[in-house]
């Protein structure tokens, strides 16, 4: 998947055959902010216009804009796999969060 970012968005990134444009969708918010270009330089400039442009409509709303993640992630998982991540954590002398941001950071990166 090809994603940019910018002020803390981020947004994924295709090529439409159709239209011969390069689209995109914001993620990690409920709002729908789309953009596109004819290269990527425009796109580029289209999304960040998009995001300014979110920003500034929540302003004048009066209301928070939307963040993509909190940092907070709240799961559930079946009893085995937890016990078993557990131990995998302690085996490695790391608390069950620790050991989950870094394999959640190694799947991310190997996807």
């Amino acid at each position: 998947m090809n994603t940019i970012s910018y002020q803390g968005y981020t947004a994924r990134v295709a090529f439409d055959e159709r239209d011969a444009l390069l689209v995109g969708r914001g993620l990690g918010v409920r709002d729908i902010i789309s953009f596109h270009g004819e290269t990527v330089a425009e796109l580029r400039a289209d999304f960040e216009a998009a995001i300014d442009d979110y920003l500034r409509d929540c302003a004048e709303l009066g209301i928070t804009p939307e963040k993509p993640a909190s940092g907070n992630l709240m799961l559930r998982v079946p009893p085995d796999l937890h016990a078993q991540a557990l131990a995998a954590a302690q085996a490695a002398g790391k608390s069950l969060n620790q050991w989950a941001v870094e394999a959640l950071g190694q799947a991310i990166h190997t996807a």
